[in-house]
C-alpha cells in the first residue's frame, strides 16, 4: 500500500461524484498547438526511455512547416543582440576552442568525410510525426497499409535546440530546392532548411541524393523513401548506398536523443534491418569507410571481451574533450587544507568533487560556495533552470547553466576566454548532456575547482550522455554523499523508492494522497478536480502552484488530453494567439533539455510574451508552434530539476509499461508539501519500483576518464623487470 488509505483521498477530493469516463474523451483529440515531438524509437536495441517521454505526432507536412519556421528564426527583434544569439555565439566560440584543443593533441580523432547536412540540425524543434506511421517496408510495397497507432509507451521526443539566427539563403538556392521538393511531392515549406543545409546547389544536390532530405528536422525514413521514389522511380531501392548512409546517421542521431553517445555495432545493424536495409553489415562498413561514423573499441582484447561501438564525430569530440577537461581539473587542482565538513575539506584539496543527495542536500554545496566567497574566492553557483534559481533564493546568487555559458549572467570571462572563477558549483548535474558539460569544463581555468552536485536517482537529462553517472562510476575524484535526508512523509516515501521499496507512510497532514481510478477518462476527470478545487481547498496550495506530471504527451491521459481539460476548466478561451490565451500556463522548450514553465502575458509583433518564474521571456512567433505547449501538465523528464508546492502524478492504466524506478522517483520527488497520485496502474507501480531500475545509456566517458586518470602500476620490488 502506498501513502495514505483511499478514505483519506476522499478528504482531499471531497466531491466524490460519479466519474464520467466519456467526459474527457472529447478532449483526447484536441491537440494543443505545438504539443508534439518526433518519434525517436527507431533504433532497435536502444533505450526508448532514457531521453524523454512518449508522444504522438503528425504528418510530414505539419512537422516540415514547424521545422522550416525554426530554421528561419532570427533570434529576437530588431538590431539588439538577443539572449538566444548571445548563447549561440558563446557556444560557437567554445566549440571552436574544443576543436582547436583536439587538433593540438597527439592522435586526433579521425572524423572522416563530412556528414551530409548538419547533424546538429536534426535536434531542432519540430512538430512530430505519428509514432505509428507506416513501417519501413511500406514504401516499397505496391499498396501501403493503413497507418496504425502505436501503443502508448514512453518514447523520447525531439526537443528543441536553440535555433540559430537565420542566414541569408540565395534566392536561386531556394527556387532550386522548391522545384525539387515539389517534384517529389514534399512540402515546399522545407525549402529554406534544405537550402541552408545543402548550400547554393541545394536543388541539384537533393535531386542527386533524395535521401539527404532525411537530414531535415522532423523528416522520417518513410517520408524520405517516398520522396526518393517520386524522383528516382525504380532506382530507389532499399539497398541504395545513399539511403543506407542517411539511415546510419539518422539512427545514431535518434539514439543520441535517447542518451547514447554511441551504439554497439549489433544494435545499429538491427536498426538498419528494421528499415529494410538488405545488408546491414555492408551498410555499416561503408559508413565507416566514408567517415560517416567512427569506430571505438571498449574492453580488453586479451580477454576477448571487446565491444565495438559506433558513433558520430560530434559526440565523440565532445566526450573526449569533456574527459580531457575533467582530467585537467583533477591534475591542476589545488591542495589546500580547508577547515569544515567533508565537502568543504574535499573541495579545498581537489579540483573536481562530486556531491550526491536529495533536495535538502542542495544546501551543502551552496554553503560551500558561501564559505569560499568569505575566503575571497571568485565563486558561482549554477543550476539547470529558473525553477532552481527560485528555490535557492536570492541570497545564493545562483544562475542557470545556459546563462552562465552565454554570459547573460555570472562572473564573465577572463582574457583567455575562461570563466573568471576559482570555484564553480553546478547543481542538477544529472541533467547535463555531454556537449553542454564539455563547454562548461572547457571554460574552467587551470587550478580552479568544480563541484558537481545532484541526485543520482533522478531521470537523466535530454541529449546524449550520462555525465554525472559516468563521473561517479569512474571514481576519479572524491565523492561526498550527503547525510541530510529530505524531510516529511514525501521525503520518506521518495527515499524508499530510491532503494526499490514502495512503502506506506504516515501522512497526518495529507501530505501524500492516493486517488484510485478505473480508466483514463476518470483519471483526467479526477486530475482536473484535484487541481482546480480539492488541493487548493483542503491543502491550501493554490492552483498556480500545483503541477500535474504524467508519463507522456500522447494517449488518453497524456499531457495533451490533460492540458485540454485543464485549460477548459481553469482558463477557457479560443486560443487567439496561435492556440494560446493570456493566463495560459505553458511549457517552453527553450533549448534541448531545458523546459521553462511560464504564463502567457500577451502577444506582440515580436512573439508571445511569457512570465517565467518572474522573468519576462519572449517566444518569437516563428517558434511558438514548435517550441511551446500548454504546461499545466508536463512529463517527468520535463519536470526533472524542478519542484512545486503541490504535485499531482497521473498514472493511467496504459502507462504501466512505461514506468521505472527512476521515473517514479523523479515524479514523486517533485512535490514539496503535497503529493496526490491518481493511481490506475494497480500492481505495476510497486513492481516498477522494485524491478525496473531504468534503461542504461551507452557512453564512453567513464572509460575515457579511467584511461586518462588511471594510477600507474607500482614498480616491481627491487626494480626487477
Amino acid at each position: 500500500m502506498l501513502g495514505v488509505e483511499g478514505s483519506d483521498a476522499g478528504d482531499v477530493s471531497e466531491d466524490n461524484e460519479a466519474s464520467t469516463p466519456g467526459a474527457s474523451h472529447a478532449d483526447d483529440g484536441d491537440e494543443a498547438a505545438g504539443a508534439s515531438a518526433a518519434d525517436v524509437a527507431g533504433a532497435a536495441g536502444t533505450d526508448t526511455h532514457a531521453g524523454a517521454d512518449a508522444d504522438d505526432g503528425e504528418d510530414v507536412t505539419a512537422s516540415a512547416g514547424a521545422g522550416a519556421q525554426d530554421a528561419a528564426e532570427a533570434g529576437g527583434d530588431g538590431g539588439a543582440v538577443s539572449e538566444t544569439e548571445a548563447e549561440i555565439a558563446a557556444q560557437r566560440e567554445l566549440r571552436a576552442r574544443i576543436e582547436q584543443r583536439k587538433a593540438e593533441k597527439e592522435g586526433p580523432i579521425e572524423s572522416g568525410a563530412k556528414l551530409s547536412g548538419k547533424a546538429a540540425d536534426l535536434l531542432a524543434a519540430v512538430r512530430a510525426v505519428e509514432s505509428g506511421e507506416k513501417a519501413g517496408t511500406a514504401y516499397f510495397d505496391s499498396s501501403p497499409p493503413e497507418p496504425r497507432r502505436a501503443a502508448p509507451v514512453a518514447a523520447p521526443p525531439v526537443r528543441a535546440r536553440v535555433a540559430e539566427p537565420a542566414t541569408t539563403v540565395p534566392a536561386e538556392a531556394l527556387d532550386g530546392a522548391r522545384a525539387v521538393l515539389a517534384k517529389g511531392g514534399a512540402p515546399e515549406a522545407l525549402a529554406p532548411q534544405v537550402a541552408e543545409l545543402l548550400g547554393e546547389s541545394a536543388g541539384e544536390a537533393l535531386a542527386e541524393d533524395p535521401w539527404r532530405l532525411l537530414s531535415v528536422p522532423g523528416v522520417r525514413p518513410e517520408q524520405a523513401d517516398g520522396f526518393a521514389r517520386a524522383l528516382l522511380g525504380a532506382e530507389a531501392t532499399p539497398g541504395d548506398e545513399r539511403r543506407t548512409s542517411a539511415l546510419v546517421t539518422w539512427v545514431l542521431e535518434r539514439a543520441a536523443l535517447q542518451g547514447h553517445t554511441a551504439l554497439e555495432a549489433a544494435a545499429l545493424r538491427a536498426a538498419l534491418a528494421e528499415r529494410t536495409v538488405p545488408d546491414p553489415e555492408e551498410a555499416v562498413q561503408q559508413a565507416v569507410a566514408d567517415g560517416t561514423v567512427l569506430v571505438f573499441q571498449e574492453g580488453v582484447e586479451e580477454d576477448e571481451s571487446v565491444t565495438v561501438l559506433l558513433g558520430l564525430d560530434r559526440y565523440a569530440m565532445a566526450e573526449e574533450s569533456l574527459a580531457d577537461g575533467l582530467a585537467r581539473l583533477v591534475r591542476t587542482g589545488p591542495s589546500d587544507v580547508w577547515e569544515g565538513g567533508e565537502l568543504v575539506r574535499a573541495a579545498g584539496a581537489h579540483g573536481l568533487v562530486v556531491h550526491t543527495g536529495g533536495e535538502a542536500a542542495r544546501a551543502e554545496p551552496v554553503e560551500l560556495a558561501e564559505s569560499a566567497r568569505a575566503m575571497g574566492l571568485r565563486t558561482a553557483v549554477a543550476v539547470h533552470g529558473e525553477n532552481g534559481v527560485r528555490r535557492l533564493g536570492p541570497d545564493a546568487g545562483a544562475v542557470t547553466v545556459a546563462d552562465l555559458l552565454s554570459g547573460a549572467a555570472g562572473p564573465g570571462r577572463d582574457e583567455d576566454g575562461a570563466f573568471a572563477l576559482d570555484l564553480l558549483v553546478v547543481l542538477d548535474a544529472p541533467q547535463l548532456d555531454v556537449e553542454t558539460a564539455a563547454m562548461l569544463v572547457e571554460s574552467m581555468p587551470d587550478g580552479s575547482r568544480l563541484v558537481l552536485g545532484g541526485d543520482p536517482g533522478v531521470l537523466g537529462g535530454a541529449g546524449a550522455g550520462r555525465v554525472f553517472a559516468d563521473v561517479l562510476t569512474a571514481r576519479v575524484c572524491p565523492q561526498v554523499a550527503s547525510r541530510r535526508p529530505d524531510p516529511g512523509p514525501i521525503g520518506e516515501l521518495v527515499s524508499g523508492i530510491g532503494v526499490g521499496e514502495l512503502n506506506q507512510v504516515e501522512a497526518p497532514g495529507k501530505e501524500v494522497v492516493i486517488v484510485p481510478v478505473r480508466d483514463a477518462g476518470e483519471a483526467v476527470h479526477r486530475t482536473v478536480q484535484l487541481v482546480a478545487d480539492s488541493v487548493p481547498r483542503a491543502i491550501g496550495v493554490p492552483t498556480e502552484q500545483t503541477q500535474v506530471i504524467t508519463v507522456g504527451h500522447g494517449g488518453s491521459a497524456g499531457t495533451r488530453a490533460l492540458n485540454a481539460a485543464l485549460k477548459q476548466r481553469l482558463n477557457p478561451g479560443a486560443g487567439r494567439f496561435a492556440g494560446f490565451d493570456p493566463g495560459d500556463r505553458v511549457a517552453y522548450a527553450h533549448s534541448l533539455g531545458r523546459t521553462v514553465l511560464g504564463t502567457v502575458v500577451n502577444a506582440g509583433p515580436d512573439g508571445l510574451h511569457l512570465d517565467c518564474e518572474g522573468t519576462r521571456t519572449v517566444v518569437p512567433r516563428e517558434r511558438v508552434e514548435s517550441a511551446l505547449r500548454h504546461g499545466w501538465a508536463i512529463t517527468a523528464h520535463q519536470a526533472a530539476a524542478m519542484r512545486w508546492p503541490a504535485v499531482v502524478v497521473v498514472l493511467p492504466g496504459d502507462a504501466a509499461q512505461a514506468l521505472s524506478r527512476p521515473w517514479v522517483y523523479t515524479a514523486f520527488g517533485r512535490a514539496e508539501r503535497h503529493l496526490s497520485v491518481v493511481h490506475g496502474v494497480d500492481q505495476a507501480l510497486p513492481r516498477a519500483v522494485a524491478e525496473q531500475a531504468g534503461a542504461e545509456r551507452t557512453t564512453r566517458l567513464r572509460t575515457l576518464l579511467e584511461g586518462l586518470l588511471a594510477e600507474p602500476a607500482p614498480p616491481p620490488p627491487g626494480g626487477a623487470e
